[in-house]
């Protein structure tokens, strides 16, 4: 019996790939709610999950210059969804899976 990818109620194509976790949300049980984040994969290194990091700028206004800060997230990699270091990535905010992952990786 092939389980089809439920719609998680964000605008991303499922993947095509079939998986039994729980904790993804095509296949799994775990809702989606809040941020929507894109960044870029930094390390693959730990067993299914993934670190994200995002670039924004930030003004100084006494020298009216910009800053790049960066902002790292830890994010849960459903088996159905391949990423690599330097792939693009779109994380959804979930309920908290472990002390610091409550983010999957959606695209």
């Amino acid at each position: 019996m092939e389980r089809k990818a439920r719609d998680i109620g964000l605008n991303v194509t499922p993947p095509d790939q079939v998986c039994t976790d729980e904790l993804c949300p095509f296949h799994g049980k775990l809702p989606v709610r809040g941020q929507v984040i894109e960044g870029t994969v930094v390390s693959t290194k730990m067993m299914g999950s993934v670190v994200v990091e995002k670039e924004h700028k930030r003004l100084i206004k006494k020298y009216e210059r910009y800053i790049t800060k960066t902002s790292r997230y830890l994010a849960h990699l459903p088996p159905c969804i391949k990423k690599k270091k330097g792939d693009k990535a779109v994380l959804a905010e979930c309920r908290p899976i472990s002390k610091n992952i409550s983010f999957v990786v959606i695209q």
